[in-house]
């Protein structure tokens, strides 16, 4: 340590030994009193493609499929969202915390419009304050028994989305573009920095996308050739929806009547999303010994079983192989529940049993079994398909 040392470990290039790193949790808590079960974020590169309409569409078709939905206005200097839902009533409160206005069919919004005196008044905040209140919105208001909740970003990667990236407990964001050739490249900075910020990435969503004519029913693509596609297949992202060029859209945004405009270009969106609340459950069981995966499936010593909901493991325990015998292991850990089987190596005649019993099979494996399951989990795990041949399998069919 040097006489000059100020203590300051963040803001010093010095590598001394008595340096130590430090590891800030953003994350916020949300208000005691609400409980949301799905948070989705709507995020684009630039502004003026439609990403408060994707936001407001989504929340209304939810809400017409009977889910309890809520938004959340991030956008805190350009908050729309009042405007389009056509609320002028503001936010009220109590002791215990800020209540969000209920838009006409019963849509749950949180906007600075809400807070503001004026509608018109401008919103003159420096970056920080912003931040911090787009903060206040998730820790400050109760939000009652929200099934989804949409959050409408601000554009661009700046210090919002940072902060709701890093504080709020999004599951996944909905990134909205228009057919420019230019918004396609400003899309995938917003697409690269949810992967840098390890939030998934549900799909893409293309505003403006085309034009179709009353007269003949044909479409035009007023904006010239869609990229969509393009920025779709460079990340492995879906491409969820198209919306059109339609004067009725704009006309239920101006009038404050989104709630009540006819039509299901979003619906597809909205399955997507149902699909996300559901649980997944697997049971996944790994062939080994002391903790490790081995490469004989039918000569382990153990099995350790891990229960998983939505990709995460949740439970294990550890069973003791009862007995090699031909064609027992495989019904045994069938009759078991288990969905997944991984192993280093594995006869043929144990595979056919496991195939014929609806079980996933992947050989190959090496490693401790946590770690191995977590890597299948998260799609990084792959079946060489290494089968052992080296038995006779009316010998032997567990090997």
């Amino acid at each position: 340590m040097s006489e000059d040392c100020k203590q300051s470990c963040s803001s010093c290039t010095e590598n001394c030994a008595e340096r130590q790193e430090e590891t800030t949790d953003f994350s916020e808590k949300l208000h005691e009193l609400s409980k949301i079960k799905k948070v989705i974020g709507v995020v684009s590169g630039k502004g003026g493609v439609g990403k408060s309409l994707v936001t407001s569409l989504l929340a209304v078709t939810m809400k017409r499929m009977g889910h309890h939905t809520a938004i959340l206005d991030a956008d805190v200097t350009g908050p729309s969202i009042p405007k389009i839902f056509g609320i002028k009533e503001k936010v009220t409160g109590s002791e215990l915390g800020l209540f969000p206005v209920k838009s006409k069919t019963g849509v749950d919004i949180m906007s600075a419009n809400l807070i503001l005196e004026n509608d018109t008044d401008p919103v003159v905040w420096r970056g920080p304050i912003i931040a911090g209140t787009v903060k206040q919105f998730w820790t400050d208001v109760i939000w009652n028994d929200v099934d989804y909740m949409f959050i409408d970003m601000p554009p661009g990667t700046g210090d919002v989305p940072l902060t709701v990236f890093q504080s709020l407990a999004v599951d996944g964001i909905i990134v909205v573009t228009s057919p420019q050739e230019l918004v396609s490249m400003i899309v995938s900075k917003a697409v690269k920095m949810a992967e840098m910020m390890n939030i998934p990435i549900i799909g893409l969503v293309e505003n403006m996308s085309y034009f179709k004519c009353p007269d003949n029913d044909k479409k035009y693509h007023i904006f010239g050739k869609s990229h969509i596609e393009e920025i779709a297949d460079r990340h492995h992202l879906k491409v969820l929806a198209k919306l059109p060029i339609d004067p009725k859209i704009s006309a239920a945004c101006d009038q404050g009547r989104i709630e009540f405009i006819k039509g299901d270009w979003l619906e597809a969106v909205a399955k997507v999303l149902e699909k996300m609340g559901e649980t997944k459950t697997m049971k996944i069981a790994v062939a080994s010994e002391n903790g490790m995966a081995t490469e004989h499936f039918g000569h382990c010593k153990e099995f350790k079983i891990f229960d998983t909901e939505n990709n995460k493991i949740v439970k294990s325990e550890t069973i003791a192989n009862p007995g090699h015998k031909p064609g027992f292991l495989p019904n045994f850990l069938a009759d078991r529940g288990v969905n997944v089987i991984i192993s280093g190596g594995m006869g043929g005649g144990a595979v056919d049993i496991f195939n014929e019993r609806n079980v996933e099979v992947v050989v190959g494996a090496s490693g401790e079994a946590k770690t191995v399951v977590e890597a299948y989990l998260q799609g990084s795990l792959k079946s060489t398909g290494s089968v052992c041949h080296q038995h006779h399998p009316h010998e032997e069919s567990d090997e």
